[in-house]
């Protein structure tokens, strides 16, 4: 999306950037490693693959992408930071992993109902395993699903927009939002459970297991510790 193009959400754990062509050697990267393949069921792509990957999922209508960093210094975050200069706070050494929204239709059981309603999957990875069993997982989740509730009228007007530049009749609305886990991911499991997601159904046929979570009001009421959204600025000629 374009959305958060100019935008970084900022914590006392974590950093949220949008996903730019700076990113993208850093990402594959971390892309080559088997076992990540394996956790986010993704195919081993060229580096070129890759970078056509962000130019595709900034113009996509349906997809939200950050980049998860380590949080901004106290000295910057206790000023109140109000802008994220790319290249510094986003480099390289100090990327951790991705947060990303995937907007879907959502099956009414109502065939006359005439409002449009989304569903909204949410998948993290952090990537390296010394980033791993420190809260940083939850607390990103925690602020990604903040800024999507803070920010659900902006994203769902660009989902309306359709690939070639149409409107679709009905506003839609946010219905709920939802997690696909590979069943033996125990601790990704544990993350969305103690953010309230409930289990929805068995095992699929690929081995996962679906988590729903409804009560968004309760996301909009709870702001994670530091909270802010900061302008992302970069020089003009990247993206």
């Amino acid at each position: 999306m374009k959305l958060n193009k100019s935008t970084a959400v900022s914590t006392t754990q974590a950093l949220l950037v949008p996903y730019d062509h700076r990113h993208v050697l850093r990402y594959h990267a971390w892309m080559e490693d088997p076992s990540i393949q394996a956790a986010t069921a993704s195919e081993r792509l060229t580096l070129e693959e890759e970078y056509e990957n962000q130019e595709s999922w900034r113009a996509s209508h349906d997809k939200l992408t950050f980049i998860i960093c380590q949080p901004l210094p106290a000295k910057d975050t206790n000023r109140g930071a109000m802008s994220v200069v790319a290249g510094s706070a986003d480099s390289p050494d100090r990327m951790v992993g991705d947060v990303n929204l995937f907007l879907y239709p959502h099956e009414s059981d109502d065939e006359n109902d005439d409002q449009v309603f989304v569903v909204g999957e949410v998948d993290i990875m952090i990537a390296g395993s010394k980033d791993r069993g420190k809260g940083v997982g939850r607390a990103v989740v925690s602020a990604f699903l903040h800024y999507i509730c803070r920010n659900s009228d902006s994203i769902l007007e660009e989902y309306n927009t359709n690939s070639d530049g149409g409107r679709n009749k009905a506003a839609p609305k946010l219905k709920m939002f939802m997690a696909k886990i590979k069943q033996d991911n125990s601790k990704s499991i544990a993350l969305f459970r103690s953010l309230g997601f409930k289990q929805e159904g068995d095992v699929n046929y690929f081995g996962e297991v679906k988590f729903v979570f409804q009560d968004l009001d309760r996301i909009s009421a709870n702001v994670p510790e530091g909270y802010a959204e900061v302008a992302y600025t970069r020089p003009n000629d990247e993206r």
